[in-house]
């Protein structure tokens, strides 16, 4: 159901690269999240859950307790954040903490998909620019 009558519910996905040291994965994560709740323009208020996942070489941190601990975003502490492991997939890339955040924006929005650190080539044809 919507927010409201001109809101409706998105899904809008990102990825960063990271080396497995706590500190690589809490920075990553925050520019990553950073760059996303910006160019979406989120506050805590329209998002409803953020997902992140990890490759299963990055064991340092959890990527949900570095955003929760960060203060990238007022309120972040009151939406519900997750951390699973990537599939594994034969040939694909490594260092990778990915996010899928579940927000309202207005209801002809495209939503502002972001790649970085070396995690466009995952995406180039949704985020060309990184």
């Amino acid at each position: 159901m919507d927010k409201d009558s001109t809101q409706r519910l998105f899904g809008i996905r990102g990825a960063a690269g990271a080396e497995n040291t706590a500190d690589s994965i809490a920075d990553a994560t925050e520019a990553l999240c950073a760059a996303l709740f910006s160019r979406n323009s989120l506050a805590a208020r329209d998002i409803v859950s953020v997902h992140f996942t990890l490759t299963r070489d990055l064991t340092a941190l959890n990527p949900a307790t570095a955003i929760r601990n960060s203060s990238e975003l007022p309120g972040i502490d009151r939406i519900a954040l997750f951390c699973s492991q990537e599939a594994y997939i034969a040939g694909g890339m490594d260092g990778i903490v990915r996010v899928l955040v579940t927000a309202y924006l207005p209801h002809d929005a495209e939503p502002a998909h972001v790649y970085i650190r070396g995690a466009e080539r995952l995406r180039p044809d949704i985020s060309p620019c990184g």
